[in-house]
């Protein structure tokens, strides 16, 4: 359900200690690089109960992450399906928020008192300014690391003020290079039936949004943005009729320089096959200080992903709410060639035979960031118990490498760009999730959400959400084939919540947010699940899951 080394930096293994120090205490300074729980990559999800007895059928959420991946992914997992492949000091759950009871607390919550705080802006003031920015002018002691008065990490700057094209927007109306994308969430927790709501954003490094000159250019920036998409996919990607001879690039493969209406795919670099960015990222690829490779993202490329509370608006529909639980970003700081990362794969492999029982290490700070090992240095910043806005302590910043480390379903330690939407070369998938765009409109077109009900037998990974379930069950209780069909018109049966469930979620996850209790788990969830997820496991302990899925489609 899980891998014992999931990520890492294995080439400085050497250097290091051989465990992760252990803090007992309650409480931990929000600026040491200390774990209770050094195993916090491992997410809540892995401790799921697949199979209820041993005479019942197994269920299989575990593929949506842990699939044999094409390279310069060399996690290739699947096997992690059949069995809980955890280190003998872990066999108690950490994760003891999905055990808590607090029924009584959420019942406790009016919905107007919930309404009121999650329509609450903890990201931008009214005149449009961050106020974590301005936050950060003035750095907090306990958020100062390093004790130079100033912010070294990540100044958040995007606004959230995405154009009909995608682009980002400062309020005085410059443009901040970020660009936001649509994407099919992966199964599960990223469904807002499940908790929360979510938009990301991506931007390259000025060179890429350049002419060969240097003058800023959103022709050159949106082809080079379609060129990296047709890497991450490999596949063709549409665009709008582009001038080949003014760039000197041949970007259709044709042979010629003309007018090009798609980006075509080739990469084939032992038999002299590749492809050319435009602009002044051409002459940084001649030189060799920016990079091209298939399934793998320039160096300097950045993400940055919200994770929303539900709002309900007057239509009863569920929509995002301006209140940010995390702000979460990622920026590759170099590059690394398949060789390498395949050198890396084999190194972590060996240590992680030789130490089975250690966790993982990464290298990282509340004010750097932590690297996951791949080139990525991850940040996130979450609420504290009043809402504002606070960098995530190390330990909280721990969960992100699970996810962004060596699962076999990460595109270069990323999951969203690779499942963004197909474009018609007009801009058609460049936009942030919204009341008018809303996910739930999106067609299951190619099965996968169908797949995910039939193989999992739920509509997430607990197998706690019954209002989702239930909409695709029969009279006699199981999966009527008829109503999960319907998904390939529209998902939002599956991934949007009645406005009932979208409030109670939100009183869950505000109690965590009380008690910062973030290190026993995030997740909200209504009820005790009990019976839903082991409390403990054996080392290996069958999934009872006896033939993994390789890929999803």
């Amino acid at each position: 359900m899980s891998k014992l080394v999931p990520a890492g930096a294995a080439l400085v293994l050497a250097l290091l200690p051989t465990t992760v120090p252990v803090v007992a205490a309650d409480t931990i300074p929000l600026n040491a690089t200390l774990a209770k729980n050094p195993f916090a990559y491992i997410p809540p999800q892995c401790w799921t109960v697949t199979q209820q007895t041993p005479a019942s059928t197994a269920r299989n959420p575990c593929y949506a992450c842990h699939v044999d991946a094409p390279e310069p992914n060399f996690a290739r997992d699947a096997a992690l399906q059949t069995a809980y492949d955890f280190a003998e000091t872990i066999t108690e759950n950490p994760w003891t928020n999905l055990f808590a009871d607090r029924r009584e607390q959420i019942g406790a919550v009016s919905d107007s008192d919930i309404l009121d705080y999650v329509r609450h802006d903890n990201y931008r003031a009214p005149d449009g300014s961050i106020i974590l920015d301005a936050a950060l002018d003035k750095v907090p002691a306990a958020w100062d690391v390093n004790a130079d008065g100033s912010w070294s990490g990540y100044r958040p700057d995007v606004y959230f003020n995405f154009d009909a094209d995608g682009f980002d927007h400062a309020p005085d109306g410059t443009p901040t290079g970020w660009r936001a994308y649509a994407y099919k969430p992966l199964p599960g927790a990223f469904w807002p039936t499940n908790g929360s709501a979510d938009d990301v954003a991506i931007r390259l490094p000025p060179a890429f949004r350049e002419r060969a000159d240097g003058t800023p250019d959103l022709a050159v920036y949106k082809l080079n943005l379609a060129i990296l998409e047709a890497l991450i996919k490999r596949k063709d990607v549409p665009i709008a009729p582009t001038d080949e001879v003014a760039l000197g690039v041949d970007l259709d493969r044709d042979g010629t320089l003309g007018t090009a209406r798609k980006v075509t795919f080739a990469y084939d670099p032992l038999n002299g096959v590749n492809m050319d960015w435009v602009g002044r990222a051409r002459a940084g690829q001649e030189a060799g200080t920016a990079h091209l490779a298939a399934l793998l993202f320039p160096e300097g490329t950045e993400f940055v992903h919200s994770v929303r509370y539900l709002d309900v608006a007057k239509d009863g529909a569920v929509v995002a709410a301006p209140r940010l639980k995390e702000l979460r970003y990622a920026r590759k700081t170099g590059w690394q060639t398949y060789g390498g990362l395949r050198l890396q794969a084999q190194r972590e492999l060996i240590e992680a035979g030789r130490n089975p029982d250690d966790p993982e290490h990464f290298f990282g700070d509340i004010e750097s960031g932590m690297s996951n090992g791949k080139a990525w240095r991850l940040q996130g910043f979450i609420e504290d118990a009043e809402g504002a806005l606070r960098p995530q302590t190390y330990e909280e910043s721990l969960t992100c490498m699970g996810c962004h480390g060596a699962i076999g379903r990460n595109v270069d330690s990323t999951i969203s760009f690779g499942r963004k939407l197909d474009d018609d070369g007009a801009g058609s998938s460049w936009y942030r999730w919204s009341a008018e765009r809303p996910l739930g409109a999106l067609a299951d077109a190619d099965g996968e959400y169908a797949r995910y009900l039939k193989e999992n037998g739920a509509a997430d990974e607990f197998r706690a959400n019954v209002e989702a379930l239930a909409r695709f069950l029969g009279e006699d209780g199981s999966l009527d084939s008829s109503r999960v069909e319907t998904l390939s018109q529209s998902v939002a049966p599956l991934t949007d919540p009645s406005a009932e469930r979208a409030l109670a979620l939100d009183k869950a996850y505000r109690l965590i947010v009380e008690e910062q209790s973030y290190n026993k788990g995030r997740l909200p969830v209504l009820a005790p699940l009990d019976k839903a997820v082991h409390k403990s496991v054996e080392p290996g302990q069958p999934t009872g899951i006896e033939t993994p899925i390789t890929a999803m489609p």
